[in-house]
């Protein structure tokens, strides 16, 4: 893992740190501890009044605007309680934030998540969330397809799986961005956007 530099306009995106997500447990970080790292990240990203982008998945009671496509595990049919879809307290409360919500994986996919970015003049993306190797890896994927430099803060991410967050750190990452620590990427926000 390094990090070599931060574009001047980048911006931070967090992936799906809502109530009903970060309540579930996770590896190889609590929900607590990625919520803290991202959240530290943000206040760092806004202190440089740089992009924060707080992205959450929602869809209608009916699941109408659901992804349509069979697979063995339908997410179809699910309850969810009331509030499951609200960004955490830690992140919230920021109206400066640019707020995306997604009905898919990736954060890019049926959202103006690059249309927000582009205006602005970003040009790479840190991104920190839950699930590692579902909303986080989509979106790096996509952001790498979109052009944007991808910086991943593994230690601000996690998965239900451990196995599929290693995969995604050790296989996937490498190939979309460059990884580090949320400390790592706080001391080269410093040392870039003095």
């Amino acid at each position: 893992m390094s990090l070599s530099t931060l574009d001047p306009r980048t911006a931070l995106v967090v992936i799906d740190l809502q109530q009903g997500i970060v309540a579930m447990p996770t590896q190889p970080h609590t929900g607590a501890e990625v919520v803290a790292r991202a959240a530290e990240l943000a206040d760092a990203f806004r202190a440089k009044d740089l992009p924060v982008v707080l992205v959450r998945v929602s869809f209608a009671a009916d699941f109408a605007d659901a992804v349509p496509g069979r697979t063995e595990r339908q997410a179809r049919g699910l309850a969810f309680p009331e509030g499951w879809d609200t960004v955490v307290d830690e992140l919230s409360g920021h109206p400066g934030d640019i707020r995306v919500t997604k009905h898919n994986w990736s954060a890019f996919h049926g959202t103006d998540l690059d249309v927000q970015l582009r205006r602005r003049g970003v040009t790479q993306i840190v991104l920190a969330g839950v699930a590692t190797s579902i909303g986080v890896e989509s979106t790096a994927r996509d952001g790498y397809a979109h052009g944007y430099h991808v910086t991943l803060a593994t230690d601000a991410m996690a998965d239900a799986d451990p196995e599929a967050h290693r995969g995604s750190v050790e296989r996937i990452f490498p190939r979309l961005g460059e990884s580090g620590s949320t400390a790592e990427v706080l001391e080269l926000l410093a040392k870039t956007h003095g």
